[in-house]
């Protein structure tokens, strides 16, 4: 746990660095932290925390409760996975996608069916730098926890 704790950590620090819009690690993390740690509570947890902690440095806004709500939701799916495979990071991204914007369209967007096109049609962009940075992230960190397993380090 010691190990998967310390690649999450380095994670979040990535996501202080500057990055293109939306190529961030933390979906990467939850689904990593679902997947990995025995202990729920602190998969759920965990990812939360590097958001909070992040978002204090990068600002507070309305989407929060939305936003974390999509990461608890990807860590739950964590749990459920087989592998994180290719699909599985696909559907963590387009929940992410679909939660969030729909959270987006309800505070800034007129609550119609042409707002809410609008909003997901203007979303693109972003969900495509998601998926890309979701599937980088997800694939270092389970190379990293893969490598770093083969040492014989203890994990728990």
């Amino acid at each position: 746990m010691k190990v998967v704790f310390g690649l999450v950590v380095l994670a979040l620090l990535t996501r202080l660095l500057p990055h293109p819009p939306n190529f961030a690690p933390i979906t990467s993390i939850a689904l990593f932290t679902g997947f990995h740690f025995t202990n729920k509570r602190w998969a759920l947890f965990l990812p939360l925390v590097c958001m909070f902690l992040s978002d204090l440095y990068l600002g507070i806004h309305a989407l929060i409760p939305v936003i974390y709500t999509a990461f608890a939701f990807i860590s739950y799916l964590g749990f459920k996975a087989k592998s994180l495979s290719f699909m599985t990071v696909l559907g963590a991204s387009t929940s992410f996608f679909i939660l969030s914007n729909l959270g987006v369209w309800y505070f800034y967007y007129p609550l119609t069916w042409a707002g809410l096109t609008s909003c997901f049609v203007l979303a693109i962009p972003f969900f495509i730098n998601s998926l890309a940075g979701d599937l980088f992230y997800t694939s270092v960190l389970q190379f990293s926890f893969k490598k770093l397993k083969q040492t014989s380090y203890s994990f728990n």
